[in-house]
């Protein structure tokens, strides 16, 4: 598979690229396809699925992720996904459900950190007809409704110590009784639990069971952060300029590479959705027929290189742009929108630059002359 993706600055006919799992529509389901050579173990574990429920990315993190998604999915087996929060691991779940022999059954996914307690319970294993106040009919619980298929817990490790009692119980025995009843209810499903706490040092703090951990942690796999694949940030922005450019009915647009470069630089911490969310707000904002640096957030653009890692050629760049922006302030006397003009870009972006590349005292500095001349008659300064 081709690893080249359109940036700026590159003739049309090299800026296509074909991935057979970007389709025409979104709700098209996407064959099976390898990534990287095709050999089976790298083979992405897909029989079909919903373009918007496919992990992406050829980085060796994620071929041994392919690798042991194929190997698991066809087992029964509890699996426990660490990782991040971001990092996909529902993605992984529902690769898991989808290639398994419980696939024609339901994947009933429940976050355990959004639900309270009390109703968490009920939500997990249903309640008889007057179990509790308000609770006016029998009603089936989703561990119940998911028989023969199965059941995805994310942040796991946020259950109540009640409830991983009666969790332990449904993975030992594969039964439960409701809320409120006494006869035991038999169920076949298959447990796939997600958490992006550490569960070894949370049952050491005796704030998880250690039995119950034993019981999930049949087979642990984790979803890699962003950054510990960032060969996979180009292909990821363009499924996102994709993705969102059909959503907003707007024209798919290229990545700068000043641009690409600023989100390969970048750590996200909120992982691949944090990656997501600004390819999309920069298609949305952005003015031109291409993203640009000024169309992400600041917090992507503030971060410089490190001293210890800035080569010799990213240091003669970085003294070329002062020298570039200084020329161009001093030329347009103080004025930062003639001297964006003069340099090509917005007025905004120009300020950024300023900032980032530590300018500010020197511009101002500028700006006090020109203002000085302006006052005693030698010519107009810079308003803006």
């Amino acid at each position: 598979m081709s690893s080249r993706f359109p940036v700026l600055g590159e003739e049309p006919g090299d800026s296509k690229i074909h991935l057979p799992y970007i389709e025409d529509r979104a709700e098209e389901e996407v064959p099976e396809f390898t990534v990287g050579d095709d050999s089976p173990e790298n083979r992405r574990p897909w029989v079909s699925g919903p373009q918007e429920e496919t992990l992406l990315g050829e980085s060796a993190r994620m071929k041994a992720v392919y690798r042991l998604l194929a190997k698991v999915a066809p087992a029964d087996s509890t699996v426990l996904i660490e990782g991040e929060s971001g990092t996909g691991k529902e993605l992984a779940a529902r690769a898991l459900h989808r290639n398994s022999r419980r696939s024609g059954k339901p994947l009933l996914a429940i976050n355990c950190a959004a639900i309270p307690e009390a109703l968490l319970e009920s939500d997990l294993f249903g309640h008889e007809r007057g179990a509790f106040t308000g609770a006016a009919t029998q009603k089936k619980g989703r561990l119940e409704v998911a028989d023969g298929g199965s059941v995805f817990l994310d942040e796991i490790g946020e259950l109540a110590p009640a409830l991983q009692v009666k969790l332990l119980r449904v993975l030992q025995e594969r039964e439960f009784e409701r809320v409120g009843g006494t006869q035991p209810i038999k169920v076949d499903i298959r447990l796939i639990a997600a958490t992006n706490r550490n569960l070894e040092e949370a049952v050491w703090k005796r704030e998880f069971r250690r039995d119950l951990y034993y019981r999930l942690a049949v087979v642990k796999m984790t979803m890699p952060a962003l950054r510990e694949r960032k060969e996979d940030i180009p292909m990821l922005a363009w499924y996102f300029v994709l993705k969102y450019a059909k959503r907003s009915k707007l024209k798919p647009k290229t990545i700068s590479r000043e641009a690409m470069a600023a989100l390969l630089r970048y750590d996200w911490p909120g992982n691949v959705r944090e990656l997501e969310n600004t390819i999309e707000r920069a298609l949305v904002l952005g003015t031109r027929e291409s993203l640009l640096p000024e169309d992400l957030p600041d917090s992507i653009l503030d971060k410089p290189l490190p001293d210890s890692v800035e080569g010799k050629y990213q240091a003669r760049v970085r003294e070329l742009k002062k020298k570039l922006i200084v020329g161009a302030i001093e030329q347009s006397r103080g004025s930062y929108v003639e001297a964006a003009k003069i340099l090509g870009m917005h007025p905004n972006y120009l300020h950024r630059l300023v900032r980032n590349l530590a300018l500010k005292d020197q511009i101002n500095a500028i700006v006090a002359t020109s203002w000085k001349g302006h006052l005693e008659g030698r010519g107009p300064a810079g308003l803006s």
